[in-house]
């Protein structure tokens, strides 16, 4: 990560350029098409895709955080993200191309003036009819831009390469740089999350203020985060990862929703335990189907079950004091399959959220610890949270949810305690909400 780098006014250039046009939005369903173990081909068709697509994303997050109200944009944690957006922008438009023997470029290009050109979208082989979409929703969401018409996700990401059996090395070498890149800009923005809340609160010290509504501003930031980041992690795991039956990159086809709710219940009380000092939290009773499996991506429901259950496993305690070990009333975890959607309802008895702050919990920085601060240059991902944060956790889970066409709600009973509901669709056609 460059201390020094700066925007220059050729790159502003560039970045209204892509920014001008539309983000294309991705189902499940559609990544899920692009093969179990694919060729090396395969995985060239891909990169196109992400490297027209991810330069429009960072382009459209440095124009919006360039144009931020308040004078919020001259927080240097602001600028920070920033310049690591248009940096990320930058490697990647000027990303090397690759140069590909004739016999191999007629594979995977058409004719007419050399240009690459797409195949009719195949059903995947590996996968039978199940994720099939239904062809009225080709296209779907996709913008024209100046240069060419954006393709439909089916045909730029699944190719049928088996004609080749020896791809040449160039290729590999390609593949494998374009990853390295990718895995290098996923780990510069991992702590965007908190480096934006760090210049939310140098913005509040600056003006003495104690509230800014940054809740719709902020909701599209870190959905776009979400989405980058599934692109990329994505792609990473096809290009690094061994093939595995039931994955295709980091989505799981039949993830064990019971599975994932248990180890999300282990890693929350222990996180409980040790917070408080505790030798035994709040016991958690986990009512699932054992054979309940969906495709969805693990770590997303694995993230969003964590920090339910520490806002419950926390709220118990503390209604309760360290001291009642033996007598906490438990938490319950109930898992339904529904036709559209599997709902996961987390129960608890820590005595609820009183009414006038129920629409408080889904604003960013709202938190019920004394004191809220980050520590200069903290550094966390969104996965690594402690027991109580800053006030992240509720719209962060809730956007998760929502990344794939779910929700979440909550319903309160002041002085009893509290129910959340995570409504994920599984049926995987959904696409991403962008903005």
């Amino acid at each position: 990560m460059s201390a020094g780098f700066r925007i220059t006014p050729a790159l502003w250039d560039k970045i209204h350029h892509f920014a001008s046009f539309p983000q294309t939005g991705v189902s499940l369903q559609q990544m899920v098409l692009f093969g179990q173990n694919p060729s090396q081909g395969t995985l060239l068709k891909a990169n196109p895709f992400l490297a027209e697509e991810l330069p429009v994303r960072l382009a459209h997050r440095v124009e919006e955080l360039d144009k931020l109200p308040h004078n919020l944009r001259d927080m240097p944690s602001i600028k920070k993200v920033k310049n690591w957006y248009a940096q990320s922008f930058e490697e990647l438009v000027h990303f090397p191309p690759i140069q590909l023997p004739s016999n191999i470029r007629q594979v995977l290009v058409g004719h007419k003036n050399d240009e690459i050109t797409f195949p009719e979208s195949k059903p995947n082989p590996s996968l039978g009819d199940a994720f099939t979409a239904p062809q009225s929703n080709v296209g779907n969401g996709n913008g024209f831009n100046k240069l060419k018409l954006r393709v439909p996700m089916e045909r730029r990401y699944y190719a049928n390469t088996h004609g080749i059996t020896h791809w040449p090395p160039e290729l590999q070498d390609y593949n494998k740089r374009f990853t390295k890149l990718l895995e290098h800009i996923k780990s510069r923005h991992d702590p965007t999350v908190t480096t934006v809340a760090q210049g939310v609160l140098e913005w509040k010290r600056s003006q003495n203020a104690r509230h800014i509504d940054m809740q719709a501003w902020l909701d599209r930031f870190y959905m776009s985060r979400i989405g980058i980041r599934f692109l990329i992690g994505q792609h990473v795991a096809l290009n690094t990862q061994q093939a595995h039956e039931d994955y295709v990159g980091i989505i799981c086809t039949k993830a064990n929703v019971h599975d994932i709710v248990q180890e999300a219940i282990e890693n929350a009380r222990f996180v409980c335990e040790e917070h408080y000092a505790m030798f035994k939290g709040p016991p958690v009773q986990l009512i699932c189907p054992p054979s309940l499996t969906f495709a969805y991506v693990p770590g997303h429901l694995s993230h969003i079950c964590f920090e339910l259950l520490k806002n419950s496993l926390r709220a118990v305690v503390e209604r309760y004091g360290v001291d009642h070990e033996d007598h906490f009333p438990p938490i319950k975890v109930i898992v339904v399959e529904g036709k559209e959607d599997i709902t996961i309802k987390i129960s608890d008895e820590g005595g609820g959220i009183a009414r006038s702050a129920i629409p408080l919990i889904w604003t960013y920085m709202y938190t019920t610890m004394e004191q809220q601060s980050l520590e200069e240059n903290f550094v966390s991902s969104d996965f690594k949270a402690p027991m109580a944060g800053f006030g992240y956790g509720l719209p962060l889970s809730r956007l998760y949810a929502r990344y794939f066409g779910g929700d979440l709600r909550l319903i309160s009973m002041d002085g009893f305690g509290t129910d959340v509901y995570i409504h994920l669709n599984r049926l995987s056609s959904s696409r991403e909400p962008l903005p």
